[in-house]
């Protein structure tokens, strides 16, 4: 069925402007969250007004931008700062409101052909070009470091150093890795949600590879739902409020994809050195903070809290589970080693898009004649690595198996709604 020439005129009256409003709802979202997890991590007293700029620049690596620190402590001094970590709360609340706008206006469709989405995202993407060059110039800004009291203040005191730090961002990098976040965004709207259906082959290759990518997409906001009750739990009960409300507004999809990867067998490497903004939970921190590089994985997570098991357990229900429902939703005598392929590619695919984006490296460190980089409370390290490629393929072998035995289990369920659809026509 083809749309109305009515239903035409209207989406080309109103396109521009539904486009400004996904456009603007987006960047709210995204600006509100990153400013109500600074203010809960305390950066709203950052000197020289920076916080909005702080903002801004949030916004601008939760889309894939390059922010880029820089420090000044004169000739007597010298400063070494670097930042590349992903907030992915703010990532995640700005896809879901874009890609919800990005659906509305196809839903009344019966069919939809490709050019129509096409159109609409290209609307969309050219303002969420101005919008990305606009953050991206935005966020630049330069403010003073408070050293209090100690050594290094008496130090920079008598040297007449004031040290500054900066960032800014590239705005080229900004602008092209801010527009592919965009596309993986409307892709994988178009591809997970049951509406608007395609037409021709691309409805085909979407009813195939569907199930499998709105399961994994399903597996993944479990995880974070569930993170986001442990932290509403843990700040109602052990205290400290503002820093987990904080955690969680900037990085829990960060801290829960992290703990699907755990429970798979994944192995990350990592290591924590000097006071951060953001408290990491207690046994992440006791296994980061080490001389040298340490390994995070459920063995030396539970050498310290025998409760790290219970994520071996959480992926043992979750990932069968999403595997289920992925045979369910799949066409009819789809066989289950094909339910195997489908949900193993999907699951590897998530854990590898999770190790690209839940990498982090932060350092930062200021010396006075060589005094103060190694102490303190100005200098500190932040790192965090996957072993990439075996949790990659971890997740294929959880998904190869965990889709086929919901293939299997699927078979119940299928008779039960053929056997419910052969009665309600024989009772009519």
């Amino acid at each position: 069925m083809s749309p109305t020439p009515v239903a035409d005129r209207a989406v080309r009256r109103h396109g521009w402007g539904r486009a400004v409003a996904a456009v603007l709802a987006g960047l709210a979202a995204m600006l509100g969250v990153a400013a109500l997890g600074l203010w809960a991590a305390g950066a709203a007293g950052l000197p020289d007004g920076a916080f909005a700029r702080v903002v801004v620049a949030t916004v601008v690596t939760a889309v894939g931008g390059s922010v880029e620190l820089s420090g000044n402590a004169g000739v007597f001094a010298q400063t070494r700062a670097g930042l590349a970590v992903i907030p992915l709360s703010v990532t995640l609340v700005g896809a879901l409101v874009i890609a919800e706008a990005f659906l509305r206006p196809l839903r009344h469709r019966a069919v939809t052909g490709a050019g129509e989405p096409a159109r609409w995202a290209a609307r969309i993407a050219l303002l969420w070009l101005l919008a990305l060059i606009g953050l991206a110039l935005a966020a630049r800004h330069t403010f003073a470091v408070d050293l209090r009291n100690g050594t290094l203040s008496d130090l920079t005191g008598l040297f007449g150093v004031a040290p500054t730090l900066g960032f800014t961002t590239d705005v080229p990098l900004t602008v092209l890795f801010g527009l592919l976040w965009l596309a993986e965004v409307l892709v994988l709207a178009l591809l997970v949600s049951r509406a608007p259906p395609l037409s021709g082959r691309l409805l085909r290759f979407q009813r195939a590879a569907r199930p499998a990518a709105s399961a994994a997409v399903g597996l993944l906001l479990a995880y974070v739902a569930l993170g986001a009750v442990a932290g509403v739990v843990t700040a109602a009960t052990r205290g400290h409020a503002a820093q987990t409300f904080a955690v969680l507004l900037l990085g829990l999809p960060n801290l829960a994809w992290l703990a699907l990867t755990l429970g798979l067998g994944a192995t990350w490497h990592g290591r924590v050195d000097g006071p951060f903004g953001l408290p990491l939970p207690h046994v992440l921190d006791e296994v980061l903070r080490t001389p040298d590089v340490s390994t995070l994985n459920l063995r030396t997570l539970a050498e310290h809290d025998g409760r790290a098991w219970w994520l071996l357990v959480a992926a043992a229900v979750l990932v069968p589970a999403a595997a289920v429902l992925t045979a369910v939703r799949s066409p009819a005598r789809t066989p289950a080693w094909r339910h195997a392929l489908s949900f193993g590619a999907a699951l590897a695919a998530a854990v590898l898009m999770i190790c690209l984006v839940g990498r982090i490296s932060a350092h930062y460190g200021l010396s006075v004649l060589g005094i103060g980089d190694l102490g303190g409370g100005l200098s500190g390290e932040l790192l965090l690595r996957p072993e990439l490629w075996p949790a990659v393929g971890l997740a294929a072998l959880w998904g190869l198996a965990a889709g086929f035995l919901g293939g299997l289990l699927a078979l119940p369920v299928r008779r039960r709604a053929g056997a419910g659809r052969e009665g309600r026509t024989g009772t009519r």
